[in-house]
């Protein structure tokens, strides 16, 4: 029984594709040749007893907290209705150009995925917002439909998103493993911030590309993507910026915290669900001084904490520490009251409910099959998978590069069938190691894969984001112009990767000037 290890990958494919639920899929293909391997002798059953740590490792691990989190401040944007305002506008401000349609769907997708990060969220909304508008316009389907699809995805590599946080835990790990295996005993690791930096600037290259295709296509087929001819004019200067400044405000205070190393991911996360709690309010029908006044509250006490901080158990505290204590009591309280405020406005109109029976289901499925997965990896690395998958890398032709196109393309091709979870989880923590051990930079290779895993929502037939569109898109558009739609931006996806490829300081830059 030599390649148990690679028969048991196999069969989770096909239990995968038969369409058994994913995690009981990875458990219990884990547990079947767990079993064989004690019974054929290949296998060390008492492996196993690692599992309840690294169990009891994942719900202990800090970054993944920030999962819920991001997810709550996606959904509760969502709900509250800001793609709409931000479409309209930006569809005026840019729908006279040729192609116009096109760059603010695109701009918008940027911006929703700096804020929300929730593909099926942000597809659905765009879908049922600007498709019918584009197609009103005179816009071909397949291109209204591809773009609406790619532009939904952008929630995946532009951050925050769930994705870069679980890569982001799976390349740490990934790396401190490939330190071990050479020898090196002080072990550095890899942050989540260090991701977001890194998928800064090629998310905003993508962003470019595609602005880019849409552009020339609007030159060469002019048919395609005709101007919008509209009675309403352009919007003026502070329209715009009431509905791109909020969204703008919540991504400078998230991301910002996070690049400026303020706060960890998680505390950013937990600011960017209070601030979309604000916002929701507000937009629901909350008291709007009061609301701008707790966040102008909350925002002082932010940065006087940090400058100036008051410690009430010190013995040696003056009378001044103790007036500005109690004024960021004061501050407290004021921001609690606007935050409380906004909850009630938001429990009122269903949006609370709703967006934490939303986020409870989202990060139940990502934890249930990150847990499952560490059971799956112990038994394979038990069976002797980690020595075949380190063997089968270093045979590929084309030493180093090789191994990575290899690597590359595996994960292009189970992206055709797999959510980006599945691969991630399952499948990087068997090739990443070997691949950082060849000399590939973590987070440069963890960019690449990010970028690889977005195109999987694109791909037929199960790229979620083409599911996300066909309940959303009016009836007139079939699934087939929705396949083709997206086929060009395939491509330019591809395209960013070789970009990126070609220039790895466009994920490294940052993170070396930042960190």
């Amino acid at each position: 029984m030599e390649y148990l290890d690679l028969l048991m990958f196999a069969a989770l494919m096909g239990c995968i594709l038969l369409g058994f639920p994913v995690s009981f899929s990875i458990a219990g293909t884990a547990v079947i040749f767990g079993y064989l391997g004690w019974v054929t002798d290949t296998m060390n059953i008492s492996l196993m007893g690692a599992f309840g740590q690294r169990v009891f490792g994942t719900l202990t691990n800090d970054v993944l907290i920030a999962i819920p989190l991001f997810v709550v401040m996606g959904v509760i944007l969502e709900r509250s209705r800001i793609a709409e305002d931000l479409l309209q506008t930006m569809g005026r401000l840019f729908g006279q150009l040729r192609g116009g349609l096109g760059i603010s769907v695109v701009l918008v997708g940027a911006l929703l995925a700096a804020s929300t990060g929730i593909v099926g969220a942000t597809v659905i909304a765009m879908g049922m917002i600007a498709l019918p508008t584009m197609l009103r316009t005179g816009y071909n389907p397949k291109m209204a439909s591809g773009l609406v699809c790619t532009a939904g995805t952008l929630g995946q590599i532009i951050p925050p998103s769930t994705l870069l946080i679980i890569l982001s835990d799976v390349m740490s790990s990934a790396y401190q493993q490939a330190q071990y295996e050479q020898g090196k005993f002080t072990i550095e690791t890899i942050s989540v911030g260090q991701i977001f930096a890194g998928a800064l600037i090629p998310g905003l290259t993508l962003v470019a590309i595609y602005i880019l295709y849409i552009l020339l296509r609007g030159v060469f087929r002019p048919e395609d993507m005709p101007p919008v001819k509209s009675d309403d004019g352009r919007p003026g200067i502070g329209e715009v910026a009431r509905a791109i400044l909020p969204p703008v405000l919540l991504i400078i205070a998230v991301l910002g915290a996070i690049l400026g190393g303020v706060a960890t991911p998680t505390e950013a996360a937990s600011v960017g669900a209070i601030g979309a709690m604000l916002m929701a309010g507000v937009r629901q029908g909350a008291n709007r001084n009061l609301v701008l006044g707790g966040t102008v509250a909350l925002l002082i006490l932010a940065v006087m904490a940090g400058v100036a901080p008051v410690r009430f158990q010190r013995s040696d505290l003056t009378s001044f520490d103790y007036v500005l204590g109690a004024g960021y009591v004061v501050l407290a309280v004021i921001g609690i009251v606007a935050i409380l405020a906004c909850l009630r406005q938001a429990w009122k109109t269903d949006i609370l409910k709703s967006a934490l029976t939303s986020t409870m289901t989202v990060s139940s499925m990502i934890f249930a099959t990150i847990l499952t997965a560490s059971m799956f990896s112990l038994v394979f690395v038990g069976l002797g998978g980690e020595e075949h998958v380190a063997e089968i890398l270093e045979s590929m032709p084309g030493g180093p590069t090789g191994a990575l196109v290899f690597c590359m393309a595996l994960i292009f091709v189970l992206g055709f069938f797999l959510d980006f979870v599945e691969i991630t989880v399952i499948l990087l923590p068997l090739i990443a190691p070997g691949l950082i051990m060849m000399g590939h930079d973590p987070v440069w290779l963890a960019i690449l894969i990010a970028i690889n895993l977005q195109t999987s929502f694109l791909t037929p037939p199960f790229g979620f984001s083409l599911f996300y569109l066909r309940s959303a898109a009016p009836p007139e558009i079939t699934t087939g112009q929705i396949y083709q739609g997206v086929i060009p931006f395939i491509a330019l996806q591809l395209f960013g990767i070789f970009v990126i490829w070609l220039w790895p300081s466009l994920a490294n830059w940052l993170p070396s000037v930042v960190f």
